[in-house]
Formats: C-alpha cells, sequence, structure tokens
C-alpha cells in the first residue's frame, strides 16, 4: 500500500521537555506527525517522548545557521540525532548544509533502523530562481535521503508558484517532497502543497508558539483542508 502524502506534522518548540509533551500530547488528534524541535529544549532528552507520545515523532536540531537554535558543537547536535536514529524514531531531519561526514553518519545509522530521513534546505530571506531551487532538489535526491524539504521565503505570489511548481520534479522522479513558503504570502502554499501530493505539510500546536514565520495553528489547517473536502 502506497504511503498516504499530504500529512499533518505540529511542530513543538517548547523549552522544557515536560512542555514538549504536554503541547505534544495536545496537538496528537489533530496530528499526523509530530516534530520535536531539539534546539528548543533547554535540557533535551528523547526517551520520555518515545515513552509518552503515540504519534510518529520527526526529531530536528536545527543550528542557528539554518534558523534554529542550537548553538553548541555540530558532532554533539548530530549526535542525539543519531540517538533519535537509533531509538526508533519515524523522522529525522538533517540539513543539507550539514557537513558530508556527518550528514553521511546519520544516513549510515537509517540503514539499520526504519527511520526516515527528511534532507532540509531553508532560505529566510527569499526564494531564489527556478534553476536554483531545482539545483537544490536534484542535490537533495542525489544525497540518499528518503523525503526532500526546500522552504523558502515568499515576497510575492510568483515565488509561491515557484516552489510548488517544485513537486512535478518530485512525482517524475519518485521522491517524496516537503515544498511551501514562509511568511505572510506564503501561508497559501502550506495548504496547496497537501493538494499538489507534497509529503507533509506544518502546524503550530493551537497553544504553543509558532516555529517559523506563517505558520497556521493546526485546529486552523484542519478546518480549511476539511472545507476543501467538503467543497469536492
Amino acid at each position: 500500500m502506497k504511503e498516504k502524502f499530504g500529512k499533518i506534522c505540529v511542530s513543538i518548540a517548547a523549552q522544557t521537555v515536560e512542555e514538549a509533551i504536554a503541547e505534544a500530547k495536545r496537538a496528537g488528534m489533530l496530528a499526523d506527525v509530530i516534530e520535536i524541535r531539539l534546539d528548543s529544549l533547554m535540557d533535551p532528552e528523547l526517551a520520555p517522548f518515545f515513552k509518552e507520545i503515540e504519534k510518529p515523532l520527526l526529531f530536528t536540531n536545527r543550528p542557528v545557521w539554518e534558523g534554529g537554535n542550537f548553538r553548541g558543537e555540530e558532532s554533539d547536535r548530530i549526535g542525539l540525532l543519531e540517538e533519535a536514529v537509533k531509538k526508533g524514531a519515524a523522522y529525522v531531519d538533517i540539513e543539507l548544509k550539514t557537513s558530508l561526514d556527518l550528514r553521511e553518519k546519520i544516513l549510515d545509522a537509517a540503514k539499520e533502523s526504519t527511520t526516515k530521513i527528511i534532507i532540509s534546505w531553508h532560505n529566510f530571506e527569499t526564494t531564489p530562481s527556478p534553476q536554483a531551487l531545482a539545483s537544490v532538489f536534484q542535490t537533495q535526491y542525489r544525497s540518499g535521503a528518503n523525503i526532500g524539504k526546500i522552504v523558502t521565503t515568499a515576497n510575492d505570489f510568483t515565488d509561491v508558484l515557484r516552489v510548488l511548481d517544485l513537486q512535478k520534479f518530485s512525482a517524475e522522479m519518485d521522491f517524496p517532497l516537503i515544498a511551501f513558503c514562509m511568511g505572510r504570502v506564503g501561508v497559501i502554499s502550506r495548504i496547496a502543497t497537501v493538494e499538489l501530493r507534497g509529503y507533509m505539510t506544518y502546524a503550530a500546536p493551537d497553544s504553543g508558539k509558532r516555529s517559523a514565520p506563517g505558520q497556521l495553528s493546526v485546529s486552523t489547517m484542519k478546518v480549511i483542508l476539511q472545507g476543501i473536502a467538503d467543497g469536492d
């Protein structure tokens, strides 16, 4: 049976493990996947999440150079993600800009597990040209990861169209892709990507903070998607 596309991932960016678990449990009824932003935790631990959360878990440890909060050594950052793989996380997110040796470390660990690796690329200022975006996609495709993620910042509607157009490459190459835009202009892409066979979109917990500009709350996203479904 082919895997479902258009998953809703609720991103949890809390300061403590206890707060993150509480937010994840509240969001669990509406989410397909729960993302734990390890870089937001003051004292990150993995075991409590596997014990307390039933939904598939995605672990991300985003460095400051890609819009995250992790400021430590790269070996420590990747070590937490490697531990997540070994514990059987459903997904682990690794940045395309991560050094090749550390990326390979995560990919090698995943070969011995059921974890799917998302290789991600973000631009928090603008949306590059179609050629530049296609180049990023091709590099992700060749990386050995299971899923690509390309997220840019939309300054006008043409930026949105360029990013959503990447789903054509995804279909042609049979490589699942997460692709949408951040910012106010990009909000529509977070919904549209679901209808265009985007692998996953991201939402904020109803009672928690947003981990990216333009992120909708999960309940708002569900209402919009249900309205689209009801209009069929």
